[in-house]
């Protein structure tokens, strides 16, 4: 993994912020299970600052995290969908917008290729939204135009662009970039200057003429630095997001037609604490909005995996690692082992089973004994 140095030791050569290092991660975190991500901060040991090289030993508390793609650390969401070359499908967007809202992290909805389509279009689905209750950006990465809107979120954030494949994340990514004059001052500015790999443009690929879909053409997740201090994130494209933080509980407060509706009732509420919302007895939540049917069908998966996962899992599961704090009052993770695999069994039971085996073979010997004289007799 690539590490971008925050801070370094001084007077020691080649030990510098905003370097990079190529690390491997440390072996007791992968016993751990503790997954390392892009876009965390990480504690990094065994430097050979001459090579550019060294070992993550330690991750730092996650203030957000999203799942899809798996990115941590997340300041802003950029859901990037094309008005054509692919056509949006309302299903599709729904997944991406209720992905987003679980994550509780700011995003913004982004319409691109704008040249494609005709005024009409674009009032369609600007006011196709609204009802939904989203406000979205509209640009065109190709002409470069509407990207100012964007470009004020990026300075001193962590920003990810999600969306399908073929909607132009990498364009965009290269696009926004590309605008940013990066001074000599700045930390990353020698990076750029050795025309590396990590700094340069995403590929950028075609759509489909076959399907009218994207193809994929960006294979990993990419933290790519910009100017001010801020980071993009590109990251593979992929039409449905898995939505396993998502709750039959939850999956209501992710849809702003909802939290409408139940706050226009206020301080009336459902009849039931625990109510879903599928028309039962003093339900506030009628069923006359478009994505109503969307949110049928994604209550039924959702119940259906909560289901498999109470009956594979149980409800209680102890997690298989403990923390312990350490010097300065910082907790370190380490595993927490299992008493009937780890655990040295004791001397005195070791003893005891000693002495039992012993019992036994006597008992066994007196019977054979016994038998023995009878069959004189």
């Amino acid at each position: 993994m690539r590490v971008i140095v925050g801070a370094a030791p001084r007077g020691v050569e080649g030990a510098r912020p905003g370097g990079d290092l190529l690390c491997v991660v440390r072996a007791l975190l992968k016993k751990i299970r503790r997954r390392v991500l892009v876009g965390d901060r990480v504690l990094v040991g065994a430097v050979d600052w001459a090579g550019g090289r060294g070992v993550i030993e330690g991750v730092f508390e996650r203030r957000a995290e999203v799942a899809d793609p798996p990115v941590a650390n997340v300041d802003r969401l950029v859901l990037l969908f094309a008005l054509d070359q692919p056509q949006p499908e309302p299903a599709t967007l729904t997944r991406f917008l209720v992905d987003a809202e679980s994550t509780g992290i700011p995003f913004v909805l982004v319409f691109n290729k704008v040249e494609l389509v005709d005024d009409k279009t674009i009032s369609y689905w600007r006011d196709r939204m609204k009802s939904w209750g989203y406000d979205p950006l509209f640009l065109s990465v190709d002409q470069k135009s509407g990207l100012s809107a964007l470009e004020e979120t990026l300075e001193g954030q962590t920003t990810v662009i999600v969306g399908p494949s073929g909607v132009g994340k990498s364009s965009l990514i290269n696009a926004l970039r590309s605008n940013q004059n990066i001074s000599e001052e700045d930390p990353i500015h020698k990076l750029v200057e050795q025309n590396s790999k990590w700094f340069g443009e995403q590929r950028v690929g075609t759509v489909s003429k076959k399907s009218g879909k994207g193809k994929h053409t960006t294979r990993h997740v990419s933290l790519l630095p910009i100017a001010g201090g801020g980071f993009l994130a590109d990251t593979p494209g992929f039409n449905q997001p898995s939505l396993m933080k998502v709750t039959k509980k939850g999956l209501a407060e992710t849809f702003p037609e909802i939290r409408k509706m139940l706050a226009e009732n206020e301080p009336s509420k459902c009849l039931f604490n625990d109510c879903v919302h599928l028309g039962e007895r003093g339900c506030v939540v009628k069923g006359d909005w478009e994505r109503y049917p969307y949110y049928l069908q994604l209550l039924d998966e959702i119940k259906i995996r909560e289901s498999f996962q109470l009956r594979t899992f149980g409800t209680k599961r102890e997690g298989d690692v403990r923390y312990k704090t350490g010097v300065m009052g910082v907790k370190q993770a380490e595993p927490r082992l299992q008493l009937k695999k780890h655990r040295r069994v004791s001397r005195k039971k070791i003893n005891q089973s000693i002495l039992d085996d012993i019992d036994d073979e006597l008992d066994e010997d007196n019977w054979f004994d016994v038998k023995q004289r009878s069959r004189k007799r």
